[in-house]
């Protein structure tokens, strides 16, 4: 038996007056995902437990099998480690976002969608200028980047605020918050100089794109203990293809294999098709694939209707088609992470549905895939890290199937 899980990041949300009333999950044409709906197994996960920050820190955890909450590392952390820094026991790892600020207000958690070869000069400027003996900043993906802070176990216990929960609100009100802050806060009041001159910024400006114009540090994390590999939690090998660095911060924790597939990117510009037959390659020696396809997270961020359900189309089309077209003993398992309402331009904690096709299966019912058609089953998996264990048919969920 092979195994494949697919992850289409934020994909789920709420209904919406634009489409009649319909999600954008509901609203896009999607016969692949409703073809194994109607001869799969349908239901709802609980992928983020109750009060954990929806992050899909905590989601994807669960979607791998494992326990957010007994197995937490902190997100900076997850990251640091796809980007191979090693922290040491007296080092925090920090989130830090390109972002951009107008008039006290944040206008884009991501510098205005930077990519990330203008992202790499402009972290190259900041950290020539405020790197020192407490500071050390490393390059990212897009607009994400590391900050490490030396010395200072306290940021852990500061009070965060997502650049991306804050779209066009006041930044005074969710700057870092609590003994120590000030820290963090003059970093942030340093980098805006630095930022202002930027040679990429000036460029960005003259061609009509919003500059980055602070820096915004959240999610701290200390130094990971081990988890259990997932080879040995799982009997099974596995592989995973992602566009973000906190995918493969969990790949690299977790012992699973890191597919690098060219064209893989965090936005509508991924290779679809490459990303599927990467992973479907990748089958040959391993026992499962994951696939995590990050761009209707990133339409749901932005408010972006039709970007999300464009999105979640050539997820369809390009990633679960090919899939369901192999041949022999096969199980596929799609799902979000978390949804990510348009309404809201950022994450909740709802359940999302999930679709377990292939052998051995057993149909639940539903005629399409979608959240009403997932709710319509009540077939409701909490903790949502069980639908790793009814994918690959071990546990007691595995009499689901």
């Amino acid at each position: 038996m092979r195994y494949c899980v697919i992850i289409l990041d934020g994909a789920a949300g709420w209904p919406l007056p634009e489409l009649g009333g319909r999600t954008t999950l509901q609203a896009a044409e999607t016969p692949n995902l409703d073809r194994m709906a109607r001869s799969g197994t349908v239901g709802l996960a609980q992928t983020v437990p109750a009060g954990l920050e929806p992050s899909s820190s905590a989601a994807c955890t669960s979607i791998l099998g494992y326990d957010p909450v007994a197995d937490h590392v902190g997100r900076g952390a997850i990251e640091a480690a796809s980007m191979g820094i090693e922290l040491t026991s007296d080092e925090v790892a920090l989130r830090l976002n390109l972002v951009t600020v107008a008039d006290g207000l944040m206008n884009s958690y991501s510098g205005g969608h930077i990519g990330t070869e203008e992202s790499h000069a402009i972290v190259a400027d900041l950290a020539r200028a405020l790197d020192d003996e407490t500071f050390r900043l490393y390059p990212g993906v897009a607009y994400r980047h590391i900050l490490v802070v030396k010395g200072h176990p306290g940021l852990t216990d500061l009070l965060y605020t997502p650049p991306h929960d804050i779209p066009g609100q006041p930044v005074a009100d969710h700057l870092p918050n609590g003994a120590g802050a000030e820290l963090l806060l003059d970093y942030m009041r340093r980098a805006q100089p630095v930022l202002e001159n930027n040679a990429v910024n000036r460029c960005r400006v003259s061609d009509g794109f919003l500059p980055v114009t602070d820096v915004w540090p959240f999610w701290p994390g200390t130094a990971p203990r081990s988890m259990m590999p997932f080879s040995a939690r799982f009997g099974l090998s596995a592989g995973l293809t992602s566009g973000v660095d906190l995918l493969n911060g969990l790949a690299v924790l977790t012992g699973i294999e890191r597919l690098i597939i060219p064209g893989v990117t965090d936005g509508p510009d991924n290779d679809y098709r490459a990303q599927a037959e990467g992973a479907i390659a990748a089958l040959s020696d391993h026992d499962v694939v994951i696939v995590h396809v990050e761009s209707p997270d990133e339409a749901g961020h932005s408010g972006d209707i039709d970007g999300k359900i464009a999105a979640i189309e050539a997820i369809d089309l390009e990633v679960i088609a090919r899939f369901m077209d192999l041949e022999g003993d096969v199980r596929i398992l799609a799902m979000p992470d978390h949804p990510t309402p348009i309404e809201l331009r950022t994450h909740v904690g709802e359940p999302v549905p999930f679709v377990l096709w292939g052998s051995g299966v057993i149909a639940s019912g539903a005629s399409a895939y979608d959240e009403e058609s997932a709710a319509s089953t009540r077939l409701m998996v909490d903790p949502g890290r069980d639908v790793m264990s009814m994918l690959l048919g071990v546990g007691e969920m595995a009499s689901s199937l």
